[in-house]
């Protein structure tokens, strides 16, 4: 039985064509690919990649300056934060949010809108496996060729998982029977309807959104188009610690607000999502309220 596709690439000795990721004595990283016959330079001096070229990861050089660094294969979560950018990556902590409450598993079947950098697309394909799903839309042919070169040097090559179509989703929206849809842009209710002809009952409908306005629109929207129970929206933010002896507390920086997170799951076609026992606070929709449900609200406040 073959490995997964890009599993061969995160095991044994580092081989030409590897990705290597070096740290200095301060925790600094610098990624580069390893290739025969080619030197690694910084400020700190140099070294031959051939030092690195069957060497077992985790090994560490030392550059013409003596300054040692430790060798190791990128992360995930390290390579798309140094990888080139078109549009911004969705980061690590999001996309570790979107894997476990969108569900993603072996073999699913998933669409994509906004590729971006490609970095969402990598850890999706990573979850599904070679036997899932990936089709991903993207509208700047640029975007896609960047997303592309990114994804396929991570895996060593073409995902047998993936589709790339430049164009709009909800023009070029063929699937069906999908389990899941994550939708990276600036306006996701826009594409309800198109994702949930798509979506089979019971498939995660996954929104990432950078604003406050962007929330509220994209959660009234989905509760408005009346086919997916209550949507669930959040944000996570990370928060590492200086831990030295007797000095332990919160580092003076942590990863904030990225952005927010939407997640809702598809009923049943016919199916009417049961009313919510929770009602809003009084005057949470105003009198100028124009958002999804606005003529409705409007009637019964009359």
């Amino acid at each position: 039985m073959s490995e997964p596709t890009g599993a061969a690439r995160r095991r044994g000795p580092f081989e030409v064509g590897d990705q290597v990721q070096l740290t200095d004595p301060k925790g600094r990283h610098y990624t580069f690919t390893l290739e025969a016959g080619k030197n690694f330079h910084t400020h700190k001096g140099s070294f031959p990649h051939d030092e690195l070229i069957g060497a077992p990861e985790g090994s560490v050089v030392r550059t013409t300056g003596n300054v040692a660094y430790l060798a190791l294969r990128p992360l995930l979560p390290d390579y798309v934060l140094s990888m080139p950018r078109g549009a911004a990556v969705v980061y690590p902590k999001d996309a570790g949010q979107i894997l476990a409450f969108a569900d993603i598993f072996p073999g699913a079947r998933v669409v994509e809108a906004g590729v971006g950098s490609g970095s969402l697309s990598s850890f999706l394909l990573r979850a599904i496996g070679d036997q899932g799903m990936l089709h991903s839309y993207e509208r700047r042919a640029d975007f896609a060729e960047i997303a592309t070169a990114n994804v396929e040097r991570y895996f060593g090559g073409p995902h047998p998982a993936w589709q790339l179509t430049v164009g709009d989703l909800q023009d070029n929206l063929s699937d069906t029977d999908v389990d899941r849809v994550i939708l990276d842009m600036l306006a996701p209710w826009e594409c309800l309807e198109a994702v949930s002809k798509a979506l089979v009952p019971g498939g995660i409908l996954c929104c990432y959104v950078a604003t406050t306005t962007q929330l509220s629109r994209t959660v009234e929207s989905i509760r408005e188009f009346g086919c997916y129970a209550e949507p669930q929206p959040w944000e996570s933010m990370i928060r590492n610690w200086h831990v030295e002896g007797l000095a332990v507390r919160p580092d003076h920086r942590m990863i904030g607000h990225t952005g927010f997170l939407v997640t809702a799951r598809r009923l049943a076609d016919g199916v009417e999502p049961p009313m919510r026992r929770r009602r809003p606070s009084k005057g949470a929709y105003g009198e100028d309220y124009e958002g999804p449900g606005s003529q409705s609200r409007g009637a019964d406040r009359d």
